[in-house]
């Protein structure tokens, strides 16, 4: 049995982190956010300590393994985007491995750091790469790779997952802190279309608003026509005369890969997989981050050539762009 302590109790993601611990018949000794409505805990680890502030977080670990000589073994890490760097740090000094929700980080140069300091530290930095242990991507990859290898595949993605009001006033609407749209709703996409098609060799933004992007992604196997949405009204009104507030499509040639479900179990195998020895690392996660932060830096590119037919879509005001 394993120790853990998670930082980020509070968030949207945590429950299925702590489903993770649990199932994998690990214990959780101590948790940690700034906001207190955390009664989740109950339902996974109820005797687990507490707390809002990371000092005193931080040094109850200490203390623990000090005192009573209980070490801490992982940190799962599922705070804002932009926390995600320093909190796997302070992991790593505190002689854990780390286990950080994506995006891993916002900038390919934190990878470069973090590489260092497991050096340092001979600890391992693991990340969330979930689409890559859904079956559906694990057979596309394959299809691929038993395929005829100068073939290039022509791919649409299509991600349209609406959000409220409440978006903006987030941390998640803060471009400084979430990395915008791409990063906090497509890293995962990016990532598994990079483990299938291989190095980017051409990254084309078509849009990049408050609640969507679009753009033209080349890999060494397939050509991607991709488009990104917070925006309800974005998704169509086929699914949304279902209740449906989100929509996500992957068609290779005209072909649609169905992925809709599998996706409940798949943080407790990521688990599996890291405890197992294996996992996903900082290298595994470089190409998504080098992928999202170029889109969060490019210039416009005019809608010629290939472009995601609904990048024309006009894009919906900002709700709090006179004032909130």
């Amino acid at each position: 049995m394993k120790n853990f302590a998670l930082v980020g109790a509070a968030g949207y993601i945590a429950p299925r982190h702590l489903k993770a611990i649990k199932d994998t018949n690990n214990n959780l000794i101590a948790a940690l956010d700034k906001f207190d409505s955390v009664g989740i805990m109950d339902s996974f680890f109820p005797n687990a300590d507490f707390f809002v502030e990371f000092e005193r977080f931080d040094r109850h670990l200490e203390k623990l393994k000090r005192e009573k000589d209980i070490h801490l073994d992982y940190m799962s890490i599922c705070t804002p985007n932009y926390l995600h760097d320093a909190h796997i740090r302070s992991a790593l000094r505190r002689d854990s491995h780390a286990i950080c929700e994506k995006p891993l980080v916002l900038n390919p140069w934190n990878i470069d750091a973090l590489l260092d300091i497991e050096k340092v530290t001979g600890k391992k930095v693991y990340t969330i790469l979930q689409l890559r242990l859904h079956q559906s991507i694990i057979d596309l990859k394959k299809k691929v790779e038993n395929g005829p290898k100068d073939k290039i595949y022509d791919v649409d993605l299509t991600y349209l997952t609406s959000r409220g009001h409440w978006y903006y006033t987030s941390w998640k609407g803060d471009v400084s802190k979430s990395g915008g749209i791409a990063s906090n709703i497509g890293v995962h996409f990016y990532d598994m279309l990079s483990w299938i098609f291989g190095d980017v060799k051409q990254n084309k933004v078509h849009l990049h608003t408050h609640d969507r992007a679009a753009g033209y992604l080349e890999f060494e196997r397939a050509r991607v026509r991709w488009f990104l949405s917070i925006d309800y009204n974005a998704i169509p009104q086929n699914i949304r005369d279902t209740g449906q507030r989100t929509y996500r499509s992957i068609t290779v040639d005209g072909d649609e890969i169905e992925f809709s479900g599998g996706f409940t179990e798949l943080h407790t195998r990521s688990y599996e997989d890291i405890l197992g020895g294996n996992g996903f690392g900082l290298v595994d996660a470089r190409q998504s981050i080098e992928i999202v932060q170029s889109i969060r830096n490019a210039e416009i590119a005019p809608l010629t050539g290939d472009f995601h037919p609904m990048a024309k879509l006009k894009a919906t005001k900002h709700p709090f762009s006179n004032g909130h």
